[in-house]
């Protein structure tokens, strides 16, 4: 899809030639741009009740009179006068449904508030139109898809031009690598298994020049991953070790780390989880899919950063081999852990893969897992858990979420905590009590993370939907990519002020 800005105000959006033209409104009729043909279009069906002024309100108005573009869709927001990110997100995606079994080819989308139209917001415009195009075919090549918008516009005034064309530059980025994500993740089981995935990097990474080693079970047990392959036991698949690596900086300055659960599907191991909805468990590798996303926006914008991403994937699976409760490993890191349930197995595979990044002498590293049912009692599908013991580093991941529309919230990591993992056979049990679940599961992880800063997300609530939109989501490939672009930023500016 080709975006680009278009000088015009929203008086002028009646000559613009278009096949559909998308008009985000304030739901406060004075904080409407005056003087415009669409004016009358819009008093007119507020007069006979086809429309009202609340956020989340559609009109589609087909041949508008006076306008040139085919079609006119009112899309209403919230009551501010400005539009953020999250508004004008959910006003596009409201209105691509208006327009998603139309033939619109070209598409033009517009702020009919009175001020001017901030440059994030562009980029919430590019990832909402093309979010609502996809579709997954590759298990149903029967899946009718929604007519292709091939051109995009998006009319600002000149003085905002430069930074809204930077805006849909990054949109477009953050586009393509959500969809890799959500591709991933929503392939079945037995089409993205622990070799399928790592084939996918490699091909990620052939295509965008990027480098690319995979370990392989003997070269894992070489290294000493005794968690890691513990998990891998019980599956006739065997385990993947992926390490990727774009350099855009100078070989000296210190990579962020991305570590990714990769769990192609989990049935829970020997502690079985309900037949309920266990297909949705292909999903527990949304960790990994959205490292190879991020990856994928990283090669588009080509940031002067280093970025490491460690994926560990294999499946948990149930079976003579399989590792048991009460079993005892040893991880990489030395450490011997008591496996109690053998469900908590996405902690298993990445505390091996976080002692591992302790080689690359990170600036940061964040782990990314769909890792507990507890976060999602805790903070539902809105939010992302996040956990670290770093405020600055977690100041950043918080502020780069909500930049991103893609928001997580900072949970606790209090020592008191650390007490549910006491083991009498081992230095640790892999669980605690069920009480504060999500907490614990962190506080397990933290224990391999004293070498380097560090964050975690739990995505168990917002990698993916149930329900009539079942699907991955494709986050938090947003927030990820916001938080390396500013750390390109803040490293770009402090070698100005070193010079």
């Amino acid at each position: 899809m080709d975006a680009q800005t278009l000088l015009a105000s929203a008086n002028q959006l009646q000559d613009q030639v278009a096949d559909a033209l998308i008009l985000v409104l304030p739901a406060q009729r004075e904080a409407c741009a005056a003087g415009a043909v669409w004016q009358g279009l819009l008093d007119d069906a507020l007069a006979q009740g086809d429309l009202e002024l609340k956020a989340g309100r559609v009109l589609y108005l087909h041949r508008p009179a006076g306008m040139k573009a085919a079609r006119l869709v009112l899309a209403v927001t919230s009551d501010a006068a400005a539009v953020s990110v999250r508004q004008m997100e959910r006003a596009v995606v409201a209105a691509m449904g208006a327009l998603k079994q139309g033939g619109a080819r070209s598409l033009l989308v517009a702020w009919g508030g009175q001020q001017a139209l901030g440059p994030d917001v562009a980029e919430a415009v590019v990832r909402a139109v093309q979010g609502q195009q996809y579709i997954y075919r590759h298990t149903k090549p029967s899946a009718v898809a929604p007519t292709r918008i091939d051109k995009l516009l998006l009319a600002c005034g000149k003085a905002e031009q430069a930074g809204v064309r930077e805006a849909l530059r990054r949109g477009q980025a953050l586009a393509v690598g959500i969809e890799l994500a959500r591709d991933c993740a929503n392939r079945p089981g037995n089409h993205f298994t622990p070799t399928l995935l790592a084939q996918q990097a490699q091909e990620l990474a052939s295509a965008h020049d990027l480098k690319i080693d995979v370990l392989d079970r003997k070269a894992i047990e070489k290294l000493g991953m005794g968690a890691f392959l513990a998990v891998a036991k019980g599956s006739d698949e065997p385990p993947q070790f992926i390490v990727l690596q774009y350099q855009g900086a100078a070989k000296k300055v210190a990579p962020q780390v991305l570590v990714g659960k990769g769990i192609t599907f989990d049935s829970g191991g020997i502690s079985l989880k309900p037949a309920a909805e266990m297909d949705e468990m292909k999903f527990d590798m949304g960790g990994a899919a959205s490292v190879l996303g991020v990856f994928r926006a990283v090669a588009e914008l080509r940031p002067k950063i280093n970025l490491i991403g460690l994926i560990p994937t294999c499946e948990n699976l149930p079976s003579g081999r399989a590792v048991k409760p009460g079993d005892v490993v040893t991880s990489l890191s030395g450490q011997t852990i008591e496996i109690l349930n053998t469900d908590a197995e996405g902690r298993l595979i990445l505390c091996d893969a976080l002692t591992y990044a302790e080689r690359f002498k990170p600036a940061a590293v964040v782990d990314i897992a769909t890792l507990t049912g507890a976060c999602v009692i805790a903070l539902g599908h809105h939010r992302s858990g996040l956990f670290s013991s770093d405020d600055a580093l977690a100041a950043d991941l918080l502020a780069a979420g909500d930049a991103a529309a893609d928001p997580a919230w900072r949970l606790p990591l209090d020592e008191e905590y650390d007490e549910a993992l006491k083991s009498h056979f081992a230095d640790m049990a892999n669980v605690g009590p069920r009480a504060g679940g999500v907490i614990t599961a962190a506080m397990f992880l933290k224990r391999y993370t004293a070498k380097y800063r560090w964050a975690h997300l739990d995505i168990a609530g917002t990698a993916w939907k149930s329900g009539a939109a079942k699907g991955a989501t494709g986050r938090p490939v947003a927030l990820l990519t916001h938080w390396l672009l500013k750390q390109a930023d803040q490293t770009a500016q402090e070698r100005k002020r070193a010079t």
